[in-house]
């Protein structure tokens, strides 16, 4: 999302409780939230869902937002999160349910998708990356996924950009081999 005074002035205001604010605040951000959720998501159905738990949680949580940052930096955050947890459901309902039968085999546009495929990679990989070595996944999310500055993302993993650098270095080295890994 450019960076646009008018959303971070809606989001101040919204912060400091203004109803109208969030209202248009949340307008104004939808469609840059869908976009950041397919970027995480393959399937156009589930990037929605995730992007309507993001407006969701901007809504309840922004009283949270400090203005010390960008406010998309801040929503993105929100973003990487929803989207992590939605992923997460639904590998955990796609385990629940029963093996396909033959009628109901078709093309899956998760599983079909050279792009898609490497989404869920990526996805599969940084569900690794938390569940061995948890404190590397926000360096590799907010430098590589979403795309920050080093210095505003160590910032706001709240490390010295030093250690935030090798951090991303060791996330790297770590999710490399898991990436290039084929079923």
């Amino acid at each position: 999302m450019p960076d646009q005074p008018p959303i971070e002035d809606l989001a101040r205001r919204a912060a400091a409780g203004d109803g109208d604010a969030l209202d248009a605040l949340l307008a104004a951000i939808r469609p840059e939230v869908v976009r950041r959720c397919g970027r995480f998501l393959p399937c156009r159905e589930d990037a929605e869902e995730a992007a309507q738990d993001v407006l969701l949680q901007v809504a309840r949580k922004i009283g949270t937002f400090e203005g010390r940052s960008r406010f998309g930096t801040w929503l993105y955050t929100v973003v990487a999160n929803c989207c992590r947890q939605k992923y997460r459901e639904l590998k955990r309902r796609s385990a629940e349910q029963p093996a396909p039968t033959v009628d109901d085999l078709r093309a899956d546009p998760r599983t079909t998708s050279v792009i898609a495929g490497s989404r869920i990679d990526l996805l599969e990989a940084l569900d690794r990356l938390e569940r061995e070595h948890p404190l590397l996944v926000e360096p590799l999310v907010y430098r590589d996924i979403c795309r920050l500055e080093y210095a505003e993302a160590a910032e706001r993993v709240g490390i010295p950009l030093g250690t935030f650098k090798s951090r991303l270095h060791e996330a790297r080295r770590q999710i490399r081999p898991w990436l290039a890994e084929t079923p």
